[in-house]
């Protein structure tokens, strides 16, 4: 069986809570971080080890420097190892940039590009030799469509941030690469938007439909694994074609 461990930031909700899961069907023992629902994070450890798999829950705000190294210091602590790091904490809030508070504009990019940074600097420190290191960036980032300055903003840097880092991490054997989703049908996409709106995403893509958790879900486990030893420092675009 396989005796991996798998910190998955973000774990709770959305795709971090399908990556999880689909990694504890892989035999990971995956760690759940969360920042506000214990109930719920609980709740998919609880669902993971009915099935046999072993998950634990540890909260920890990724924009809060001390809280990560918690993280990290706890999974090592009852684990021995982390071999696999994914960041998928992130927020979004949508509005046209003249309609920005400075406290928006921060929240966005205290969690998103913060949070990454607190992340990878830890994943630096702990990871296992060979060890593999996700994060996440967005479609946004070339579609650019109105209200998403921020989101974008910030995601572009997750981008800048995470090639370089792959370039640091010399001689260990780890690679550091990002997933890219295009509009995925998560509640984090859909909450606030319109039938017609949605409809609008989904018709973006020639496939004619929003990503699932399970695309994304497909593409980290390959990433993760052995025959991806070769790919590192890149942008892994899963949006079905869309642009």
């Amino acid at each position: 069986m396989n005796k991996k461990v798998a910190i998955i930031s973000g774990g709770s909700r959305g795709l971090g809570q399908a990556i999880a899961i689909g990694l504890a069907q892989d035999g990971y023992q995956v760690v759940i971080s969360y920042a506000q629902s214990a109930e719920k994070a609980q709740s998919i450890v609880n669902m993971i080890t009915e099935f046999g798999g072993t998950a634990l829950a540890i909260k920890a705000d990724v924009s809060i420097e001390n809280d990560v190294s918690h993280l990290f210091s706890k999974t090592k602590a009852e684990f021995g190892q982390i071999d696999v790091v994914i960041n998928t904490a992130a927020i979004s809030v949508l509005k046209p940039l003249s309609e920005f508070s400075l406290v928006d504009f921060n929240r966005v990019i205290s969690i998103n590009l913060t949070g990454t940074f607190h992340i990878l600097k830890q994943a630096a420190a702990h990871i296992s030799k060979g060890g593999r290191i996700l994060t996440f960036s967005s479609n946004v980032v070339t579609s650019l469509p109105p209200t998403y300055a921020a989101y974008a903003a910030s995601k572009a840097a997750v981008e800048a941030l995470s090639k370089t880092f792959s370039k640091e991490l010399r001689g260990r054997g780890v690679t550091v690469n990002i997933v890219s989703p295009g509009p995925t049908a998560t509640d984090m996409f859909l909450e606030g938007k319109s039938e017609e709106l949605v409809n609008q995403f989904a018709q973006a893509s020639p496939l004619e439909r929003l990503g699932t958790p399970e695309d994304i879900v497909r593409v980290v486990r390959f990433l993760v694994g052995p025959d991806a030893a070769w790919i590192n420092g890149q942008v892994i675009k899963v949006n079905g074609g869309a642009n």
